[in-house]
Formats: C-alpha cells, structure tokens, sequence
C-alpha cells in the first residue's frame, strides 16, 4: 500500500511539472509546434535513462522511492521515457528488429489511436 500512495503521489507531481514546464516552453517558444509536449518528452527520457542506471544499476534506493520517481513523476511527467528506455534495452539487448518495430508501432498506432479518437469524439 505504501508504494501505490507514493507512485500516486510522484504522479501527482510529475503531472504538475509537465504542466508547468509545457506552459515555460510555449510561452517562449509559441504553439505554432508541440515545443512544450516535444521538451518535456525529450527531458523525461533523458532523466529516465539517468535515472535508471542510478536507480537500478548502481544504487539501492527504497523500491518505493524508484517507484514514487521513475512510475509515477516521470510516468506522469511523459511516458516517452518508459518508451524509450524499453527501446533502449532492447537495442542492448541485440533486439534491433524488435527495438525498430516498436519505434514504428509505437508511433504509427498511437497517432492512428489519436485520430480514431478525435474522430469518435466528434462524432457525438
């Protein structure tokens, strides 16, 4: 029980940031593209790579800290870095094909998904 409340609670904060962070961006870089969405995907799986060698591979952090972290702030911060460390892995892994196919899938489908969607949605 203690680990859900602190996932929950560093998805809490990690919504925030995103928040926060996307506004920063747009109000200096304009809406005219998803600088705001593109910065803070970008930032979440810089810090979920580091993160993860810290967390994982050379610390012994509480499990309920590396979930209240890496789960939820960063899974609510942008669920790009889950998508790319998984990638990552399996590029280490010597799973090119696999790691390509999830590149393609993950992205062809969600835009796809987006769409539908919308698409449903306005359809009501």
């Amino acid at each position: 029980m203690k680990q859900l409340i602190a996932i929950a609670a560093g998805g809490a904060v990690g919504a925030l940031m995103r928040y926060g962070m996307s506004n920063a961006v747009y109000s200096i870089l304009g809406r005219s593209f998803p600088y705001g969405t593109l910065a803070v995907n970008v930032l979440g799986s810089l810090l979920m790579g580091f993160l993860f060698v810290l967390f994982i591979e050379r610390s012994t952090i509480d499990v309920i800290w590396r979930g209240a972290i890496l789960i939820g702030g960063l899974g609510a911060f942008t669920t790009f870095s889950t998508f790319s460390i998984e990638t990552l892995n399996l590029i280490e892994e010597g799973e090119l094909t696999m790691a390509l196919l999830n590149m393609f899938l993950s992205v062809f489908l969600c835009i796809i998904a987006v769409w539908l969607g919308v698409a449903v949605a306005r359809q009501l």
